[in-house]
């Protein structure tokens, strides 16, 4: 299978267009890649949380600007995806018809991943919501037939405790077929640990150290990461905040020293309240610092 060409070093990008993009006076989607490219940021996640509802044209259109700038593109696929559903419509018809819409405008903004969510137990046992999970994903490869082999299928680690998301239930989804991949979002991880998941570089080294492991070190080192700041309870994720937050954490700076010193490409899409592109360019200019 033909891997997406991932660029050699770290790229940084928002997740959506926050409140920097609209104080810009910036009103369209077609005015993002430019408008990154004039701010220095590389990355950019399309957020189609609630379903792809962009034309055709529309999509062509975006991917052209997106190539145009320099621009490297995620996909965010919609939330209402249930990996683990219990109505086998719902869970194999719905999802695999939700991912292959997401894949269809994927490949046409020139995305080279989409970020699929597990779902949750619900009332089943954590087994047997982990078994679905991967017949779902299964299925989803045989209906696929080879089509979007180009894209990466990524299953992102998720923040509320009742939801299927641990690194390790991701890693095991990922065995399923190689063409998933994990997306670790440091901050969900982080409030499933009520904040002592990243006290320190070590800390975030074995997470590569984990993946290389189960994934392959190409996928450790190009790896698609979310990174925010994000307030937790004891259930786990309650609410995405900026990096002007000194409570929740986690903090940046250790990931930053595990990028440069293990010479990792990572894509870190942030996810902050609004203030989502400022933090992406703050990541990028502190590894940049310690180059």
């Amino acid at each position: 299978m033909n891997r997406p060409a991932l660029p050699d070093h770290p790229t940084f990008g928002p997740g959506g267009n926050g409140d920097w993009f609209r104080r810009d006076g910036m009103k369209s989607a077609l005015q993002t890649p430019g408008w990154l490219r004039s701010k220095g940021i590389d990355a950019f996640e399309y957020e189609a949380t609630r379903g792809v509802a962009a034309s055709e044209e529309s999509l062509r259109a975006f991917g052209d600007k997106a190539r145009e700038h320099g621009i490297f593109i995620s996909l965010h696929t919609p939330y209402f995806i249930s990996l683990s559903g219990v109505d086998p419509e719902k869970r194999v018809t719905g999802s695999i018809n939700y991912i292959e819409k997401s894949l269809w405008a994927a490949d046409l903004i020139g995305a080279d991943t989409i970020v699929i969510h597990s779902g949750s137990a619900g009332k089943i046992s954590r087994e047997e919501a982990m078994r679905l999970s991967c017949d779902t994903l299964e299925k989803l490869i045989a209906a696929l037939d080879g089509r979007y082999s180009h894209i990466r299928l990524g299953i992102e680690t998720m923040g509320k405790l009742n939801q299927l998301g641990t690194l390790d239930e991701v890693l095991e989804q990922c065995r399923v077929h190689e063409q998933f991949v994990p997306v670790v979002d440091f901050g969900h991880l982080n409030c499933r640990e009520r904040g002592g998941a990243f006290p320190d570089v070590d800390s975030y080294r074995r997470v590569f150290d984990r993946i290389a492991l189960s994934c392959g070190d190409e996928v450790a080192r190009h790896l698609h990461c979310h990174f925010s700041k994000i307030e937790y309870t004891d259930a786990g994720e309650k609410k995405h905040l900026t990096f002007e937050d000194t409570v929740y954490g986690p903090a940046f700076e250790p990931l930053a020293e595990a990028i440069v010193r293990d010479n990792l490409a990572p894509r870190i899409i942030c996810e902050s309240d609004g203030t989502q592109a400022e933090d992406a360019l703050w990541m990028k200019n502190c590894v940049a610092t310690l180059r």
